[in-house]
């Protein structure tokens, strides 16, 4: 693709942000009018009910425009990390979903989380997560897993991110190279992983390749320190994890997003400038700040003046801004006009009968292992 734009807007496609309120800020929607932002991220604090959800996202598709159409992304995954409240469709964990083993009936209730998030206007949806749950001690993979070995976890999630898909939500699968068996919140602190390269290809990374074979729209960084790929450094800023090995080896095509670099396993041990910048050099294409404007605007600014004099970092830009844009322009965020139709959609018949038959089917696996 080729791109023609002004340095400030270039860098800008490459941030996702957020902020408070269900209201959005004219700062926000300045920045993304400007070309200063690519999307933004939804979360509980955003989206009160129905209507301020559908509010919101048309005004950040209108700031956004045709032209760079944003991504509007939530996560919206099922179980306790669940952002939209009633009438919107609630699915259990992944775990319970994946031990019913009916990758039909998983895929069906992706296509009508996909068929409420488009009808609203929200394009991309930060799931599936295909970390296998392979240590007990995770406070914070466990359920959202969809099993606790490759296989299941893979199958899952390519079933998972093919019904949003088909629906046109983009997915996003996380938490690459594979979150399930830390024994840290890297919400809170920086885990590690000491497993070989061995174990590594036998159990983490079987489900992200499954998930790129699949076509997964994009794919999202965990920030942990996988020692046999690149010691001491997170996975968020290694050049040898994010393009040596996700687009070398695995032959991953679409977008990479950073994890929030709010968060403390990258925020206590690198300013945004230094963090965002090198996520951008590690091969990340796009960069969720997910909270602090201020700290968008900074990551923003480190983008523009490091591409400024680095030429090589400048191509790096292109080349994830290209992909962003191609992304979003792909599937841009359409929100319905009409409440009717809204109606007949977020908790409508389509998601009350998948429901349904996911309580029938869990009840019946239930009942076969009590007997």
């Amino acid at each position: 693709m080729q791109l023609d734009l002004e340095l400030e807007v270039l860098c800008g496609q490459l941030i996702v942000g957020g902020f408070d309120g269900a209201e959005p800020p004219a700062r926000y929607l300045r920045a993304l009018a400007e070309g200063r932002r690519g999307g933004a991220i939804l979360f509980r604090r955003n989206v009160p009910d129905l209507d301020a959800t559908l509010r919101l996202c048309a005004a950040l598709a209108a700031a956004g425009g045709p032209d760079r159409p944003p991504f509007l992304g939530i996560d919206q995954e099922g179980g306790r990390v669940t952002r939209l409240p009633a009438p919107f469709l609630k699915l259990p964990p992944m775990r319970s979903l994946g031990d019913l083993m009916d990758l039909p009936l998983l895929r069906r209730a992706a296509r009508a989380v996909a068929s409420e998030l488009r009808a609203v206007g929200i394009n991309l949806n930060f799931a599936p997560v295909l970390d296998v749950d392979s240590n007990p001690a995770n406070p914070i993979i466990g359920d959202r897993a969809f099993g606790r070995d490759p296989r299941a976890a893979a199958q899952g999630g390519v079933a998972f991110l093919e019904g949003l898909q088909e629906e046109r939500v983009l997915a996003c699968g996380k938490h690459f190279p594979g979150h399930g068996d830390t024994a840290l919140d890297s919400h809170l602190a920086l885990p590690t992983l000491a497993h070989g390269r061995g174990r590594l290809d036998e159990i983490e990374l079987p489900p992200f390749r499954a998930a790129s074979r699949a076509g997964v729209a994009s794919l999202m960084t965990a920030h942990i320190v996988v020692e046999a790929l690149d010691p001491g450094v997170p996975a968020t800023l290694s050049r040898s994890i994010c393009t040596g090995l996700l687009r070398g080896e695995i032959g991953f095509e679409g977008v990479l997003f950073s994890d929030d670099l709010e968060m403390a396993a990258i925020a206590a041990h690198h300013p945004i400038e230094e963090a965002a910048t090198a996520a951008i050099s590690a091969g990340c294409d796009a960069l969720l700040v997910c909270k602090d404007e201020d700290l968008q605007d900074r990551a923003h600014e480190a983008l523009v003046r490091r591409a400024e004099r680095d030429p090589s970092f400048r191509d790096r830009c292109v080349e994830a801004a290209a992909r962003c844009l191609g992304l979003r322009r792909r599937c841009p965020p359409r929100p319905v006009a009409s409440p009717a139709a809204l109606a007949e959609i977020v908790g409508g018949p389509a998601s009350r009968a998948v429901l349904a038959d996911i309580e029938r089917a869990r009840a019946a696996l239930a009942a076969g292992a009590a007997t």
